[in-house]
């Protein structure tokens, strides 16, 4: 009498023994999220090779009734990507899709498969003289269908809008095991819903993005960038306008950076270096084809107007990229320094020195010591504020506040008509937020959704909804 095989065995049959991983040691590093505070179980974890094996192995898992959970390059901040405890799901690493699949540089557009690291997209467009403006800290390691499935924001927004804006196309394995083809890099096409913005930022909820079509841009022939002190948030606002008044589209970037998050990195990141004197704030701006002389110019004014209190701008690519290190490795510092209580907000620009003068003043009355690291894109409102103690044994008391914590610095983001979140997704760490923050009838029509797309709840469950 022949017995029915397992589901790994079956799965085996689809993407090969190899692709299938059961050994405890080998699936231990895919079940931890990358800020290790999420921890799951899984039966096994399968790495298809192409769009036709993810359909096929999400047939087999809906077949058995047993849900999957999409995995990228991990990175997720909000444990996205990792299953739950049960040890009943089945990890979907997307990995082996990793082919850029065309690059059309007359319609500015590249096609890709999910599993290409970000970077190697941005390589693939500069070979061809174009350039793939999302840009992360994490794109070494992330991958396009997680940029594409949490919709990914990063430095230049300000310039090139975030990864929903980036996107023409997708190709989409249905939680059936249909494949739905919408890999068109049409700029217009008004022939109905617009299919593609379901699945952009829906964590693999609703369905598991294979492959997209995305946009590309000139690539810029000179950059300058430019590091500034200032004394608040207020200023760093005024600075944002200025510039955008006097250089509109070639503005490409504009980061806050508080001196608390900059002597983390200074402190834990080798070869990191103070760029200028101490400041209570600093931001990071990046102009792209603009002329070097106007924007010492134009800078040279503001010092003059006591808007900035002293500045340095690159006089090469490896001093650009010493000062960009700065503001890309303050997560990997903060990660270095210990857990934290982490926010991913957005304020109107406007409000956001707003934002910041009440939560730091109710969190210092609540928590008196409280350290606030705070960085992030002033260009399109989005803060990472993020809150811990200096020593270890108090904040080990301190992060187990986290939910009177969050309740103070959520409720001040909703009453200044903010979101939050801004980039970073809600997976499980804001799900029960969420519930707070939007509308009955925002969470019946995001349920309806699921509902109709996922009616078994199979696709990465516990997420989101």
């Amino acid at each position: 009498m022949t017995s029915t095989p397992s589901l790994p065995e079956s799965l085996s049959g689809v993407v090969g023994a190899a692709h299938v991983l059961t050994d405890p040691a080998e699936l231990a590093p895919f079940l931890t999220d990358w800020r290790g505070r999420y921890h799951g179980r899984a039966q096994c974890l399968v790495r298809p090779g192409n769009s036709g094996e993810v359909a096929a192995v999400v047939r087999l898992c809906a077949a058995a009734g047993v849900p999957i959970v999409p995995q990228g390059g991990n990175t997720s901040h909000c444990g996205a990507a990792t299953p739950d405890g049960e040890g009943q799901a089945v990890l979907l690493c997307l990995s082996r899709l990793n082919r850029i699949l065309a690059v059309d540089a007359t319609n500015n557009t590249i096609t890709v498969e999910a599993g290409c690291l970000l970077a190697a997209v941005q390589d693939a467009a500069r070979a061809a003289d174009r350039l793939f403006p999302l840009a992360l800290a994490s794109e070494g390691s992330c991958q396009i269908g997680g940029n594409l499935s949490t919709n990914a924001g990063g430095v230049q927004v300000l310039r090139y809008g975030n990864t929903r804006d980036l996107t023409l196309g997708l190709e989409v394995v249905l939680p059936s095991g249909d494949i739905w083809n919408g890999l068109r890099g049409l700029r217009k096409d008004n022939t109905g819903y617009d299919l593609k913005q379901l699945f952009i930022g829906a964590e693999g909820t609703l369905g598991i993005i294979t492959a997209a079509v995305l946009k590309l841009f000139p690539l810029p022939t000179r950059q300058v960038t430019a590091w500034l002190n200032l004394a608040t948030p207020a200023a760093a606002v005024e600075l944002l306008n200025r510039a955008k008044r006097a250089f509109d589209a070639q503005l490409t970037a504009c980061e806050l950076v508080s001196e608390t998050a900059l002597g983390l990195v200074l402190k834990h990141i080798p070869d990191a270096s103070r760029p200028t004197a101490a400041s209570p704030w600093y931001v990071l701006a990046e102009f792209s084809e603009a002329e070097p002389a106007a924007v010492g110019d134009w800078l040279a004014t503001q010092l003059a107007d006591g808007l900035v209190g002293d500045g340095v701008i690159a006089q090469s690519d490896a001093q650009a990229g010493k000062l960009w290190a700065l503001r890309e490795n303050i997560s990997e510092a903060q990660k270095i320094e210990g857990i934290s209580i982490k926010h991913d907000i957005s304020v109107p620009v406007s409000r956001l020195p707003e934002f910041l003068n009440i939560a730091d003043g109710e969190l210092e009355r609540a928590f008196p010591g409280i350290r606030v690291v705070a960085f992030g894109h002033v260009g399109d409102g989005n803060l990472h504020y993020n809150l811990s103690r200096p020593d270890a044994q108090d904040n080990a008391a301190f992060i187990a506040c986290q939910p009177a914590v969050n309740r103070l610095v959520h409720d001040t983001v909703h009453a200044l008509d903010g979101s939050i979140s801004a980039e970073h997704g809600i997976g499980q760490l804001k799900r029960e937020e969420l519930l707070r923050y939007k509308s009955p009838v925002e969470m019946a029509l995001m349920r309806s959704i699921k509902q109709a797309l996922d009616p078994n709840g199979l696709m990465n469950p516990g997420k989101i909804l």
